[in-house]
């Protein structure tokens, strides 16, 4: 074999330093290359909420897995939001589950809502919500539609019963249109207004027959996370009194 004089050799040392120089510019690349890719798809994974009030709300729930879109890229933020969807929601901020609950026998979604089904995709949440106490009807069909009063209702209940939340005073908000809440829900919406749950628009109506919509829920679940985050759950013994 013919031996290499010193000239080649480094002419072979440099070759190999700059195919190396390249590889590891190409991996480099890749890298940061399949990075932006995760972060454009984590902060675009919806394709219609570009103009969206409640877009950046809708993210991070969607990122957290608190809310899911209908496939295709699509969110539908002025979709409407039914009874199914709702209880979803409700059922994945609380974080609720029924891990620790023994059954005599295998429980179905009609066990407790008879115009459920089986084996829909909502059927857990629904044995959920109703092993936990959240307070919906028994005759409530999941494909019904909900309004903005009555999500905001069964959410605020619903949080108020899973969680040991601060005793709380409050002076009524003036709500211009409350002469169209239902009287079993205007509790609920006086202290989710409080909490910072939902609030007036710009005339002070809370709307409370409109449908409720898929963004305004997310807007909701999204603030009763930033609620918990400010407020720690408290010792059983402590009580906080708001005046406003």
């Amino acid at each position: 074999m013919a031996r290499l004089n010193n000239k080649q050799i480094k002419i072979r040392k440099v070759n190999i330093m700059n195919i190396k120089s390249k590889l590891i510019c190409i991996s480099t690349t890749a890298i940061l290359t399949f990075t932006l890719i995760g972060y454009s798809f984590a902060a675009s994974s919806f394709t219609d909420i570009s103009n969206e009030a409640h877009k950046e709300k809708i993210i991070v729930l969607h990122e957290k897995g608190y809310i899911n879109g209908l496939g295709k890229g699509l969110f539908s933020p002025k979709g409407i939001i039914t009874a199914a969807e709702g209880i979803q929601m409700i059922v994945n901020v609380l974080d609720l589950n029924i891990d620790n609950v023994r059954f005599i026998k295998e429980p179905k979604a009609t066990d407790y809502f008879p115009k459920a089904k089986n084996d829909a995709w909502y059927s857990n949440a629904l044995i959920i919500a109703a092993v936990k106490g959240l307070n919906i009807p028994a005759d409530t069909d999941p494909k019904k539609v909900w309004t903005r009063e009555e999500f905001t209702y069964y959410l605020i209940t619903a949080m108020e019963a899973n969680r040991n939340m601060p005793m709380i005073k409050i002076i009524p908000a003036n709500i211009t249109d409350g002469d169209k809440i239902t009287p079993e829900y205007e509790g609920a919406i006086q202290r989710a207004l409080v909490y910072g749950i939902d609030k007036l628009d710009e005339r002070g109506k809370f709307n409370p027959k409109a449908k409720m919509t898929r963004a305004e829920a997310a807007a909701q679940i999204y603030n009763v996370l930033e609620y918990f985050k400010a407020h720690p759950i408290q010792a059983e013994d402590e009580s906080i009194k708001l005046d406003q």
